[in-house]
Formats: structure tokens, C-alpha cells, sequence
């Protein structure tokens, strides 16, 4: 640096370009502090890709307004420790150095960590309140675990007390195979290990060269809430809240509480627990299995001894079966013998319902003869009534002094018309059509026969003339020929003489 004194003279200090002044303040800033650790609160905190971070560090005293910039060049999670995020208290470990450009000087953060339980607790509060706003933790995504597997997975550290505590309790309560995926469970790296194993576990395919578990046990044994931040990070909560396998979270003591514990389908307080709610215990499930045994003993006992005391009352109330079988033959036999006069006994009983019908019918000649005398009353009932008209005529005309002329005369009339009423009535009467010398011809049953060809030889028949009735026998159709007329001779000339 130059310290030659001003031209003028009139001051002796000493007079520096800005680029000068800039490094001189740089080499004095970097010289004095060095390699510093600074506490604060990360603010303003801006990503330039998955490395790169520029952030103000913010004092936490609420009435100091003092800020630090800071910038991380190459982060990682194995050499940076905690990723910057806004509202985070850190302990940030660097180079204070300055920013010729801007006048400003910055920290060059070379590591973060947590400043303290009650940072780490705050960040794990956010992270757990926003996972179960996304409904990671809700009771019903939770299941059940099987009841005997056949592969426990066991993702944790292949060193250490936890994973001889699982396979002893396994091996001591059902021997089972068990897969471990040996991971970091703390330090630098050791989340992304864990959420890779979990998310290994569960993409194996059923059935291929390597058995895919039926259960899968995170677990670690116990340690600070520093030491437990690695089952505490988004990327493992994530993964076992995806896992398709059944998961049960061990990490740290009973009292030790991490945010997979809620994401997971069930929690044990330590490793060995984790493992007793993986495999059942053999000698439980064997004295479970002679319980149940000599349950379905006694059942069946009791279900058979009803059974026989159902079967000797049903015994009891049974008849006598070859009293029973007897009575049901003579029953047989006494049908049949009646079966057998049956059919006679029904013939004779229409034959005396058809006789006692028969008896009942009246004869055609007799329906004839009623209706006759009936017509014949009849007819001499309507000549009485009119002979009574004419008498009560007569005297009506007698009584009003008619000539006997005129009277005479309707008498005739009324006498010829009275003739020829009853001409008309004996010439639609078939009594007279018999007594000019016609028959009726008459079947037995009283049906009329008008064809001959309708009369079978041998038939009885009834002839019915005007003076009675007489029976006769068909003898068969005759020929109807006529019989020849002789010849007509020339007329020969008679005798004179």
C-alpha cells in the first residue's frame, strides 16, 4: 500500500483509492477475527440451485436490530450440517471477509447447526404441524400389523446394542428371518440414508431372489435430541408415511419422541419392544392354541351329549315300528278288498240312478196324449166361452127389440166361422192324417223315423195308427220297384151278338 503524503502538504493523512481502501479494510477484517462462530436467527434466506445460499444472520435479542449477511458457496448435508431455512436459529462457523463491490462485508459459512434444544425443538414443531396439515399422521392411514411374518426388516445400524437386541427377543420369542439395511442413524447423511433403506424395503418385489419383509422395524437406541434429529427430518418422515410395508418406529427411550414415531403404524418405546410387537411370543401362541384346543373340546363334548339326549327323547316318542308296519298292511288289505268291490258296488249304484231317472221320464205318447187333452180343453173351453158370448149377444140384441132376422143371421155367421175354425184344427192335427190310413213310425226310445234307411234290421219299432199303437220288428230295406203293367193290346172287335 502506498503511504506516500499528500502533494499539497497541507494534511498529513494519508490519501487511498476506494480499491486500496477496500483491500486494506479486507486484510484488517480477515486478520483480526479469522475463523469465527457467530449466533443468530436465519433470515432472508435465498437458494441459487440446490448448493448455493445467501441469508442475513439476525441477533436474537429482540431489541437489537444488528444483521449479519452470509453466504454458504457448497453446501452438503455431510460437511454444512443444517440446510439454511428462514426462521432458524443457527451457529454459523466461517471466514468473516468483505464485498469489495458493495462496501459490505459477510461471513462465508463454511458449517450450521442448531443453536440449542430450543431451536431444534421449534423446527421439528413447524415440520410436525405442516405434516399434519398434509394429514400424514391421521389414525386411518394406520395398519395393522400381521399376525405371525415370515421376514422382519430391520433398518438401523449394523454396530451396536439395538440390532443384537432384536434378533435375541426375535430369536427367543418365534425365530423368524430377519433382513437388516445397515444405516447411520446420526451424523451427516444419515436421513437420506434411512429414507433410501425404508424406501429400498418397500419397492423389493414379492416372491424375487431377495424376500420382501412382511414387517419393517426402524430403530435406534438412545441419545440426545441432537443425535435423534435424523428420524426428526421431512425426507424420513416422508418416506415411512409412503412405505407399503407395515412400519413400527423404536428410536431412543420410552420418553424420546421424533416426528416418524407419528408417522409410523405403530411406536415402541425401545428396539426390544419393537420386536416383541413384530413376532409373537411361540409359547404364547402355543398355550393360546391349547386353550382354544380344549375349548373346542368342551364344546364338542357338550354339543354331542345334547345331540344323544335329543336322539334318546326322539327315541322315546317314537312308535312301534312293527306294531305300526302291521297296522299299515291290514290297512293295506282291508283297501284292497274294498278297492275290489268297489267298482261293482258303483256300477250297481248308476245302474239304480239310471233306473230310478228311467222311472221319472214320461213316455212320448203320454206327453202326447197331455198335450192333446190339454189342447182339447182348450179348444172346448174357448167354443164355451164364445157360445156364452154369442148367448149374452143374443139376449143384448133380444132385450133391444131387434128384428129376428138380423139375429138369425149372425148366428149362421158366426156358426161358419165356428166350422171353420175347427176344419182347420182337425186338419193340422196328425189324428186325422192316421185316420186317412198313414202310420207313425216310432223307435223303443220315442224317436221319430222318416227314412227307411235310417231303420237297422232287427229293430224294434213302434207303429202308431189312429185307434193304438202295436209293436213290430224291421225286417230290412225292400225294393221300391213298381209293379210291371201290362201291355197294351190292340182292342179286338167285340161279339154282336
Amino acid at each position: 500500500m502506498d503511504t506516500t503524503p499528500p502533494r499539497n502538504g497541507t494534511t498529513n493523512i494519508p490519501e487511498y483509492t476506494v480499491g486500496d481502501l477496500s483491500g486494506a479494510v479486507k486484510r484488517t477484517l480477515e486478520g483480526a477475527f479469522g475463523r469465527v462462530r457467530v449466533r443468530g436467527e436465519v433470515v432472508e434466506c435465498k437458494a441459487y440451485g440446490p448448493a448455493r445460499f445467501y441469508f442475513s444472520l439476525k441477533d436474537p435479542d429482540p431489541e437489537s436490530k444488528a444483521k449479519l449477511n452470509c453466504v454458504v458457496w457448497s453446501w452438503s448435508p455431510g460437511r454444512s450440517g443444517v440446510k439454511p431455512e428462514n426462521g432458524v436459529e443457527v451457529v454459523a462457523t466461517g471466514r468473516l471477509t468483505t464485498y469489495g463491490d458493495r462496501s459490505s462485508y459477510q461471513l462465508t459459512v463454511e458449517r450450521l447447526d442448531y443453536a440449542g434444544e430450543g431451536a431444534l425443538l421449534a423446527r421439528i414443531e413447524t415440520l410436525r404441524k405442516k405434516l399434519l396439515a398434509e394429514g400424514l399422521f391421521e389414525e386411518g392411514r394406520k395398519r395393522p400389523l400381521p399376525r405371525l411374518p415370515l421376514v422382519v426388516g430391520v433398518v438401523t445400524s449394523e454396530r451396536g446394542a439395538v440390532i443384537q437386541d432384536i434378533r435375541t427377543t426375535i430369536a427367543r420369542r418365534f425365530p423368524r428371518h430377519i433382513l437388516l439395511w445397515p444405516v447411520a442413524v446420526q451424523g451427516p447423511g444419515a436421513a437420506e440414508q434411512i429414507a433410501a433403506a425404508i424406501r429400498g424395503f418397500g419397492t423389493l418385489p414379492e416372491g424375487g431372489p431377495v424376500p420382501r419383509p412382511e414387517v419393517l422395524i426402524v430403530a435406534r437406541g438412545g441419545g440426545s435430541l441432537e443425535d435423534l434429529m435424523a428420524f426428526n427430518e421431512e425426507i424420513v418422515v416422508r418416506a415411512a408415511a409412503a412405505c407399503p410395508i407395515p412400519l413400527v418406529s423404536a428410536v431412543g427411550h420410552e420418553t424420546d419422541t421424533t416426528l416418524i414415531d407419528f408417522a409410523a403404524d405403530r411406536r415402541a418405546p425401545t428396539p426390544t419392544a419393537a420386536a416383541e410387537l413384530a413376532v409373537p411370543a411361540r409359547i404364547e401362541l402355543l398355550e393360546d392354541l391349547r386353550q382354544k384346543q380344549l375349548r373346542l373340546v368342551q364344546c364338542y363334548r357338550h354339543a354331542l351329549q345334547g345331540a344323544r339326549l335329543r336322539l334318546s327323547r326322539a327315541e322315546r316318542g317314537l312308535p312301534d315300528l312293527p306294531a305300526l308296519l302291521g297296522t299299515l298292511r291290514q290297512r293295506l288289505d282291508d283297501w284292497s278288498e274294498r278297492l275290489a268291490r268297489s267298482r261293482g258296488d258303483w256300477f250297481r249304484r248308476r245302474r239304480a240312478s239310471l233306473d230310478q231317472a228311467r222311472a221319472q221320464l214320461r213316455h212320448p205318447r203320454e206327453i202326447i196324449a197331455a198335450h192333446r187333452a190339454a189342447l182339447r180343453l182348450r179348444a172346448t173351453e174357448a167354443l164355451a166361452a164364445y157360445r156364452r158370448r154369442l148367448a149374452r149377444s143374443h139376449t143384448a140384441l133380444a132385450g133391444a127389440c131387434l128384428t129376428p132376422a138380423p139375429v138369425a143371421a149372425l148366428l149362421r155367421q158366426d156358426r161358419m166361422r165356428l166350422g171353420g175354425l175347427a176344419a182347420r184344427l182337425e186338419a193340422v192335427s196328425y189324428q186325422a192324417v192316421l185316420a186317412r190310413g198313414f202310420a207313425l213310425v216310432q223307435q223303443e226310445g220315442g224317436e221319430v223315423l222318416t227314412r227307411a234307411a235310417d231303420v237297422a234290421p232287427g229293430a224294434r219299432l213302434v207303429l202308431s195308427f189312429a185307434d193304438s199303437t202295436i209293436g213290430a220288428t224291421a225286417d230290412g230295406p225292400k225294393s221300391t220297384r213298381r209293379r210291371s203293367e201290362p201291355k197294351d193290346e190292340p182292342p179286338t172287335q167285340g161279339a154282336l151278338l
